[in-house]
């Protein structure tokens, strides 16, 4: 696996977002209070909400649009809500971000 080097993990706020642009559009790295790194597709499925604006707790998100949760680890919505969110792979290495370069750079069939 190849990593892209986004970023240092200070330049992501505790319980915050920011975005990476990306061919296959934005991706949200969000960051728990815990500095657990997390990466998803910034757009809500239900109505296209910006989920790096959203809430950050414990790890999952909440759109800032109409509070649908989605859990970062699955991208599945939570409770009533049906719908999931594309999440990539991410670590951290020496205080560096880093992303799964093939995941950002080819679209799955399926």
């Amino acid at each position: 696996m190849s990593w892209i080097d986004i970023g240092r993990i200070d330049d992501v706020p505790l319980r915050g977002a920011r975005l990476v642009k990306t061919r296959l559009g934005c991706i949200a790295i969000f960051r728990t209070a815990e500095a657990e790194l997390f990466a998803a597709s910034n757009a809500c499925p239900h109505k296209g909400g910006p989920l790096s604006e959203g809430i950050v707790h414990g790890q999952s998100v909440t759109c800032p649009l109409h509070n649908w949760v989605f859990d970062l680890n699955t991208g599945e919505a939570q409770g009533a809500d049906e719908g999931r969110i594309t999440t990539y792979p991410v670590r951290l290495e020496a205080g560096r971000i880093l992303l799964d370069a093939r995941a950002v750079t080819e679209r799955s069939a399926a």
